[in-house]
């Protein structure tokens, strides 16, 4: 080391030590004095959000630091964060002295109303929507079935229909695009879940084999989820149809024995088909989960999911501030998905789901960070 001493380790972290015992009150008195500022911001009506005086003061302090960049950005992300635990400190005494919620009202019900409703789903009997609404509210629910997710929103959003079942993940295939576009354009919200396990089958007209099939018609979700067990016949015409039970019922209809479906079992007795194969999907433990959606603002009391999407500022670090709230006040967040903002090129609004309920302090204070900082935000559900 060119002649220098090699200071100790154990002498190096005692003086470390020291130096972050400093830090600590340092901090403890820079976010008291951020409690005064919160009591001004709350008798005034202040935003707690200041922007340019953040950018300023940055500014000044990495002006000191001349040409050194790495200390720059040190210093810059280091005064980041504790002006952003400041506020998170903030949004914490502004939500526990303001009824004026950022969001809008909701009723909390005891359990959801299952007898006597009208549901929506989308497809034909035999769908897995079908199965899903069954198991959800069953045999005996009211129920009309639509061609499209979108028909099935509208019914909600007007109330010709009470709840709809619609698709919005599988396990093996991802996200239901269209489903969190309409959630977001809909005035509709989740108010609960049920899982569906996938199991594909090749169904073909009566007398059919294996040999005979030169196309596949199924929902695109379906066909993806199968492409191992398809793409080894590399001869079959895959063609993408509404869902898998009514793919299964215009091969019943058409009854040409080169034509095949995929979708479940029950679809082959419903519609007097053949299952040529069984259990063709990728993964054996396929699983589509469907949420219910109404119109009603309303969530069961003992619910412990939340679901937001949420746009955020087109610039570094917006979206990692915007988590931060869900990761401050000690929430799980178990899901998130982007999809783009057609009038803004190159932008996404966000989709997230984490742990909590509505009622609980740490969500409130998320919720309110995220609201403020943030470009838009809406409750999808909490369930």
């Amino acid at each position: 080391m060119n002649g220098d001493k090699i200071i100790d380790l154990a002498e190096s972290r005692k003086e470390i030590d020291s130096i972050d015992s400093q830090i600590s009150e340092l901090f403890l008195r820079r976010m008291e004095v951020a409690c005064n500022v919160a009591d001004y911001k709350l008798a005034t009506g202040k935003p707690i959000l200041d922007k340019e005086r953040e950018e300023a003061k940055i500014a000044d302090l990495t002006s000191r630091y001349g040409d050194d960049d790495f200390h720059k950005r040190c210093i810059s992300e280091l005064f980041s964060q504790l002006m952003a635990m400041s506020r998170k400190l903030q949004y914490g005494k502004l939500e526990l002295n303001d009824n004026d919620s950022k969001l809008d009202p909701y009723e909390t019900v005891d359990t959801l109303k299952k007898d006597g409703v009208k549901a929506v789903y989308q497809g034909v009997p035999g769908a897995y929507s079908h199965e899903a609404m069954i198991g959800f509210f069953g045999q005996d629910v009211n129920s009309v079935s639509v061609d499209s997710f979108r028909e099935a929103m509208e019914m909600v959003h007007k109330g010709s229909a009470d709840y709809a079942v619609i698709p919005i993940d599988n396990s093996s295939a991802g996200m239901v695009s269209t489903t969190y576009d309409l959630l977001d354009e809909y005035n509709n919200y989740i108010v609960a879940e049920t899982f569906v396990k996938i199991s594909h089958c090749l169904l073909g007209v009566k007398g059919a084999k294996p040999e005979d099939i030169k196309t596949v018609y199924s929902h695109q979700q379906a066909l993806m989820q199968c492409s191992k067990y398809l793409d080894s016949h590399s001869d079959w015409s895959l063609r993408e149809y509404l869902n898998t039970a009514m793919s299964a019922r215009k091969i019943a209809e058409e009854g040409d024995i080169t034509h095949a479906a995929v979708a479940s079992e029950n679809c082959a007795k419903e519609y007097g088909l053949d299952v040529l194969a069984r259990d063709i999907n990728n993964a054996a433990s396929n699983t589509t989960r469907f949420v219910i959606v109404s119109n009603k603002r309303e969530f069961v009391k003992d619910a412990h999911k939340v679901s937001v999407c949420f746009e955020v500022p087109h610039k570094s670090g917006s979206l990692y501030n915007a988590l931060s709230h869900i990761m401050f006040n000690g929430l799980n967040m178990t899901k998130i998905e982007s999809r783009p903002i057609p009038e803004h090129n190159w932008e996404f609004r966000f989709y997230v789901d984490f742990e909590g309920n509505l009622r609980d302090p740490g969500v409130k204070n998320a919720l309110r960070g995220i609201c403020e900082e943030g470009n838009a935000i809406k409750l999808l559900g909490n369930y």
